[in-house]
């Protein structure tokens, strides 16, 4: 079942809200990890236990943050950055509210232009004063 980019956002960041997620995410965000890579480099920094960090990465799965492969016994995570460019253009969208509507902003300025040269009629040209010429 696909889901829209936004709705992915949502389950990044709702995930995210947790700083054990996030330091996974940092360490994936540098290269693929095997998972007691990845335990060992939480582990150093807070005290949780490996269960607890499979629970996360697990949520992070599901997320849609990490993907996991097989090799051979081992489970290997990786940044998904489909679901990181999502979260991107949200925060984006925060940035930059209108910036999706610039084309066509952009094509009604091309028409107020139109109109006003109609108005003017095509030889018209503007007097100096800033009024139009009879």
């Amino acid at each position: 079942m696909s889901t829209s980019p936004a709705a992915r956002a949502d389950a990044a960041l709702d995930a995210l809200g947790d700083p054990v997620r996030r330091l996974l995410v940092r360490l994936v965000a540098a290269g693929e990890r095997p998972a007691g890579e990845l335990v060992r480099g939480v582990q150093a920094v807070r005290p949780v236990s490996q269960p607890a960090v499979s629970q996360h990465l697990g949520v992070l799965r599901d997320a849609g943050l990490v993907t996991v492969r097989t090799a051979g016994t081992r489970r290997i995570y990786a940044l998904d950055t489909g679901t990181v460019a999502d979260v991107r253009a949200w925060f984006d969208d925060l940035v930059d509210p209108l910036a999706a509507m610039g084309q066509p902003l952009d094509a009604l300025a091309t028409e107020v232009a139109r109109g006003r040269r109609a108005v003017r009629g095509p030889s018209s040209s503007p007097a100096t004063d800033g009024t139009m010429s009879a």
